[in-house]
């Protein structure tokens, strides 16, 4: 089985906004049956408490991450044994994480996955989504409407 049953299309930190409709228009294709985003916006609250605006930061290693992270779950996917018609219809991922300062309603993090039947694009980007939120050191400042701050970890 090779490689060619996913194309990592973006995998990427992105200083400038991004949006699910990009992220769609990448990876759609006359194979794709199926195409599934998702977008982690800035909420107004955290723990009871209103929040007007927050700052990501990242590590300086988190662009390497970001890049293993997607393609260790594209080996994984890999060595589980694509079949004939997925080697043919690739599964197309993308994926990018906010960093710098976003104001409530902004897209912090969007992943968009296209395949040819729905359950493996579901499947796919659901475990694409926990494991950048769970291994990619990026931090959350939130500023809080009462004017007090919290720093938010990689994973938190």
């Amino acid at each position: 089985m090779g490689t060619e049953a996913f194309e990592v299309v973006s995998a990427v930190l992105s200083p400038e906004p991004i949006s699910v409709d990009q992220a769609i228009a990448a990876v759609e294709s006359d194979t794709a049956g199926a195409v599934v985003s998702f977008s982690g916006v800035v909420r107004n609250h955290d723990g009871g408490k209103p929040v007007d605006r927050l700052s990501y930061s990242a590590h300086p290693t988190a662009h390497q991450v970001m890049a293993d992270v997607v393609a260790r779950l594209v080996a994984e996917q890999n060595a589980g044994g694509a079949d004939r018609e997925a080697e043919a219809k690739p599964v197309r991922i993308w994926a990018a994480h906010r960093i710098g300062m976003l104001q409530i309603g902004d897209p912090a993090l969007v992943c968009a996955v296209s395949a040819a039947h729905r359950g493996q694009a579901f499947a796919v980007c659901s475990e694409l989504v926990d494991r950048i939120k769970e291994q990619v050191p990026i931090w959350k400042e939130q500023f809080f409407s009462d004017g007090t701050v919290e720093w938010v970890g990689a994973g938190g």
